[in-house]
């Protein structure tokens, strides 16, 4: 039994004022995010937005990486009270909500990883109960443990931004930074001067209201300048664009190449 103690590693670390990372995982596969579990990172990102990844699969990793490191954490596809509820259900402690653009969103967002008085998730917590056996009642374990990510990833949230910030029960704002930049107009640009003002935006609020500011770090090398500006919440690559990264300085001592490069399209 979990004793009541218990605080879900990803919430005690930024508490502390320190960095967390997830690996992204995007290959429907219980081995490879089991494998990534282990490897030491704080929690996987289980991408559902942008991946093949079904409730069955999220459910079996979610079993398989019992004992393991990293906390499982979900991104669904919509700002649903029911997108959650089935996420949370399957016993991830961690919900990442996409396209959160609007304070009702956020709310939204909110709400729906909360029991009530709390929030609006409905109470039907068999198989979370599994996962997670508490010696206290597991809507308040529930209530203490969800970590609540709320995306950034449209200019127009950011005239509201403070509202945003503002919303209890959020955790995390993470910015989106990619979509941001489409947005924008920039198509996918992160080096334009307008978007790395946006960014500053969202990140300044986020410190104003008492949420962690987040996003991705696509490469190591961004890493020491995004912790120094403030940032706590990270995103890592997949784990098939690792693979893709860890082949090649293998590969290049054979004089190999990539095979997308030879690939007859």
């Amino acid at each position: 039994m979990i004793p009541k103690t218990w605080e879900n590693p990803v919430k005690a670390t930024l508490r502390a004022g320190k960095p967390v990372v997830g690996i992204t995982i995007t290959a429907a596969s219980v081995e490879v995010a089991a494998q990534a579990a282990q490897l030491g990172f704080d929690f996987l990102w289980i991408e559902m937005e942008h991946s093949p990844i079904t409730l069955e699969t999220l459910r079996n990793i979610v079993l398989a990486t019992r004992g393991l490191q990293a906390i499982p954490f979900a991104r669904v596809p919509v700002v649903e009270t029911w997108t959650a509820k089935r996420v949370l259900d399957m016993g991830v402690l961690g919900v990442v909500f996409p396209f959160a653009n609007t304070p009702e969103l956020v709310k939204l967002a909110a709400d729906a990883c909360r029991y009530p008085p709390h929030g609006d998730r409905g109470h039907g917590s068999g198989l979370a109960m599994f996962r997670w056996p508490t010696e206290e009642p597991y809507p308040d374990f529930a209530d203490r443990n969800i970590v609540t990510v709320t995306m950034i990833e449209d200019y127009r949230a950011i005239g509201r931004i403070d509202e945003i910030a503002a919303t209890p029960g959020v955790d995390v704002l993470f910015i989106g930074t990619s979509d941001l930049s489409f947005s924008m107009g920039l198509r996918g640009r992160q080096d334009d001067p307008e978007l790395q003002k946006m960014i500053a935006k969202v990140a300044d609020a986020a410190k104003r209201h008492g949420k962690y500011a987040g996003r991705p770090a696509f490469t190591s090398a961004m890493i020491p300048r995004l912790l120094d500006e403030g940032f706590q919440f990270f995103q890592a690559p997949s784990e098939t664009k690792m693979m893709s990264d860890g082949a090649q300085p293998y590969l290049q001592a054979f004089g190999k190449t990539g095979a997308a490069s030879k690939a007859n399209y």
